[in-house]
């Protein structure tokens, strides 16, 4: 795999639209019945790239360009209808923060639950229980059951539990959004630690100054293709001109 991190060879992934009953549908909606009514679509189609460790990739698109979909193919979460994905080390995916908490458990329950979904042991998590808590900067609550939390709350523990180890690479989509304007500074230098350590990250983001900050390249998706990608100063200026 030489020095690359994560490989796609012509990923394509289609979906049966009568068989479709998920909200992931929302992803694609815009893009559905440009052509008429169809039953089957392609929301990714040739999507071929590859990032070598330390790389942080800002995927930018308008909404039904397919943004999300890749990120969960990235994750495993949707299996492609053809193409393959190849990975070098442990993939930890911000996708939907705290979508694995339950909510009649306590903020401590929900750390070690979480926290297990995401692959870290009993024993780890312990060791690193009270860095978690001040990160979230949510002590003062972290007895009280999730279901009394907001909903920037519980993306704020989400966010602490999942960061509290530096894996090869991380995906996140959208969640540097989350909380007030504190959390999402600390957030973001949170993730900049982590790619100083190696982190290979995709990233989607609305704000396109965000990319601009954290980002080395960019790729613009539209339709479920690649319309271009490169370094982040060329992309991010194209992208611009095609938002005015």
């Amino acid at each position: 795999m030489g020095k690359e991190t994560l490989i796609l060879e012509d990923i394509g992934i289609k979906f049966n639209l009568a068989a479709k009953r998920s909200k992931e549908i929302k992803d694609i909606l815009p893009s559905l019945f440009r052509n008429g009514k169809k039953q089957e679509f392609w929301a990714l189609k040739d999507i071929n790239f590859s990032l070598e460790r330390g790389d942080r990739l800002g995927i930018l698109g308008l909404n039904g360009a397919g943004k999300s979909t890749l990120l969960k193919v990235i994750a495993g979460v949707f299996k492609p209808t053809e193409g393959k994905v190849t990975h070098k080390g442990t993939i930890v995916p911000l996708l939907e923060l705290g979508a694995g908490f339950e909510k009649q458990y306590t903020g401590t329950e929900n750390i070690f639950l979480y926290g297990a979904m995401l692959g870290y042991s009993k024993k780890y998590l312990e060791r690193k229980y009270d860095e978690i808590v001040k990160f979230s900067g949510l002590k003062k609550f972290i007895d009280v059951p999730i279901q009394n939390y907001s909903s920037g709350m519980r993306s704020k523990l989400g966010f602490s539990i999942a960061t509290i180890a530096e894996p090869e690479i991380l995906i996140l989509d959208e969640v540097l959004s989350v909380g007030d304007g504190k959390f999402r500074r600390k957030s973001e230098d949170k993730i900049h630690s982590m790619m100083e350590g190696g982190t290979t990250v995709l990233f989607v983001s609305h704000s396109l100054e965000q990319v601009k900050r954290i980002c080395n390249k960019a790729m613009i998706l539209e339709n479920g293709k690649i319309l271009e990608f490169g370094e982040i100063d060329h992309i991010s200026e194209r992208y611009a001109k095609m938002l005015e």
